[in-house]
């Protein structure tokens, strides 16, 4: 893999231009680990992989435990009919279950299946280990670094 050379010292120092190389950065990072992802999924009947708008609804489900669509909806900044399209998807597919909710007999709560927590088990793995090989091929300062960085990264999505 080859490595870039890093930003000019003066576009680096300002603010815009920390934030114009750090979008660059964290978009094509972004992109190539989506590549990532297996042309077809042989487990689920032969096919394709999810969009990554199915694949951002069963994580979310996964992460944040039983959610009504309306909350995933909200969640992922989707309007309800087209959250409706994905659940429908999901829950064909096998990989979220809807259940009663619990205080209010009008609604339902989504969970993520065995089967949807194992394919997001997988496609996490196969991510993970992509960037632990391109990590290795890093020097120890810059891993530590990058280690370094990681929650100023996270704090910064979070905002």
């Amino acid at each position: 893999m080859t490595m870039t050379t890093p930003p000019t010292p003066s576009r680096a120092v300002s603010v815009p231009g920390l934030a114009e190389e750090l979008r660059i950065s964290i978009a094509r990072l972004s992109r190539r680990l989506r590549t990532l992802r297996p042309a077809t999924e042989g487990d689920r009947g032969g096919r394709g992989p999810l969009t990554l708008t199915q694949f951002a609804a069963l994580a979310a489900i996964e992460r944040h435990g039983s959610m009504t669509p309306r909350e995933l909806a909200d969640h992922e900044k989707v309007q309800p009919p087209s959250m409706t399209r994905v659940i429908a998807y999901l829950e064909e597919e096998g990989l979220v279950a809807r259940s009663p909710h619990p205080t209010d007999g009008r609604q339902v709560v989504l969970n993520a299946t065995e089967a949807g927590t194992a394919l997001l088990a997988d496609e996490r793995r196969r991510k993970e280990a992509w960037l632990a090989r391109r990590l290795g091929e890093l020097t120890d300062d810059e891993r530590e670094i990058l280690r370094r960085a990681a929650p100023i990264i996270d704090r910064l999505s979070r905002s």
